[in-house]
């Protein structure tokens, strides 16, 4: 076991990074939704929206933390299995949102103005989310947290989500092809089902691999 310390250093950096979380997909969330509207971009919208559910999925990280930081055996409590619920409800409801309109764009041969935005915000986002795994991870591993762990493995779908946002607009702005944006659409909505089957799973007790397949 790690000296009292040492824990509580590793306690504080695991809370504001949960912090951090929370403030950075608020604002990653307004400014994507902003883009997505003025360029007319399907996927920077759906990123957007996106990036608000995961907001909501970080006031439950937050409320873990705090709970296995003052009591380590405590279980998982009341407002963290909310979180997750309304995070679940959140991803299944993208999914319909993203699908509909997905399915209507190519249907209609709907193309952006320019995802030059998606492509600055994409590579912001995988940036931060490179680097909050890392010291999540770290975290993690120095406290012995299997929660923590766990948070730092399923934020892996959040930089495929970036990852899948930066190839649709990196290629749409290099090509052109009209039907580019509206695949990357589908595409967040199947990771947002993903996202949310592990949400529920959680609230329901069931432990989450946070694969996104």
């Amino acid at each position: 076991m790690y000296a009292a310390p040492h824990a509580q250093y590793w306690y504080r950096v695991a809370f504001w990074l949960a912090v951090l979380t929370v403030v950075y997909n608020l604002l990653e969330g307004l400014v994507s939704v902003g883009f997505g509207l003025a360029d007319e971009s399907l996927t920077l919208f759906g990123f957007g929206l996106d990036s608000f559910v995961e907001m909501v999925s970080g006031l439950g990280i937050l409320a873990m933390v705090v709970r296995i930081w003052r009591h380590p055996t405590a279980p998982t409590s009341r407002f963290e299995k909310t979180a997750l619920r309304i995070t679940g409800s959140g991803f299944y409801a993208l999914v319909g949102i993203l699908g509909a309109m997905g399915v209507y764009n190519l249907a209609t041969g709907h193309r952006p103005e320019t995802t030059l935005a998606g492509v600055v915000i994409a590579l912001i986002s995988i940036s931060l989310m490179w680097l909050l795994i890392h010291y999540k991870t770290k975290a993690g591993l120095a406290l012995g947290s299997e929660a923590i762990l766990a948070d730092a493995k399923c934020a892996r779908v959040c930089m495929y989500m970036s990852g899948l946002l930066l190839a649709s607009s990196l290629i749409y702005a290099v090509s052109g092809i009209w039907f580019v944006d509206s695949l990357g659409a589908l595409g967040l909505a199947y990771l947002s089902y993903t996202e949310g089957r592990e949400a529920f799973a959680k609230a329901n007790g069931v432990t989450c691999h946070c694969h996104a397949g």
